[in-house]
């Protein structure tokens, strides 16, 4: 978070001071992280369980379950799709194509900025 200082009147950076020290009370009151993590640690033990049978170990795969493996995937996110063809193609540099997925080139953007339409740049 940043705050241009520079544009604050007097009164909203009165406010802000004031707003910072009663964080900055709040803040010592609480016991150092360390502590806690100690102290969640050793009740559970004492209870029988561990954080990871609770809440899982951070990063681990997850255990596939039979529901999960039969639903279809939703998104493409993260998934090749495969190499397909080039669809368009610049006439004043024929090294330059492009397949139609994702962003337009600069080249086609331009082109098209200039009001040529998308149909005379189809490879054939």
């Amino acid at each position: 978070m940043s705050i241009n200082l520079e544009s604050l009147s007097t009164k909203e950076l009165s406010e802000l001071i004031s707003k910072a020290n009663l964080r900055k009370k709040v803040l010592a009151k609480r016991k150092p992280a360390n502590q806690v993590k100690a102290a969640v640690a050793k009740f559970l033990k004492s209870t029988g369980w561990t954080f990871d049978e609770l809440y899982g170990r951070a990063g681990a795969p997850k255990a596939a379950t039979p529901a999960a493996e039969k639903q279809p995937r939703k998104t493409t996110k993260g998934r090749s799709l495969g190499k397909v063809a080039p669809k368009y193609r610049n006439p004043a540099n024929a090294k330059e194509t492009w397949t139609g997925r994702g962003k337009q080139p600069r080249w086609l953007a331009a082109e098209t900025a200039k009001g040529r339409k998308l149909d005379e740049f189809l490879i054939k």
